[in-house]
């Protein structure tokens, strides 16, 4: 049996996690890679954001893993409580 490459173009793309809106998210944090859903970034870009300490944002770090406050998230997405 023989199989064909796939092209980039017929390739699926992955599917990402289904998050609730910002707007009806209640933790006072959120992990790395929810927030990044939220900002439309990659998580490594938010993980440099922590390390630089030059992003719009700064998480909080709790047992050495980022938090990222919801408030301040959805105070850089302009969106209301």
């Amino acid at each position: 049996m023989q199989t064909q490459p796939v092209s980039a173009v017929e390739a699926p793309s992955s599917p990402r996690i289904g998050y609730p809106p910002i707007e009806l998210e209640r933790r006072p944090t959120v992990p790395t890679d929810q927030a990044a859903y939220y900002l439309n970034r990659k998580e490594q870009t938010l993980r440099g954001w922590a390390c630089l300490e030059q992003g719009p944002i700064r998480p909080l770090r709790i047992n050495g893993r980022l938090a990222w406050p919801v408030a301040e998230l959805r105070r850089i997405l302009g969106v209301q409580q």
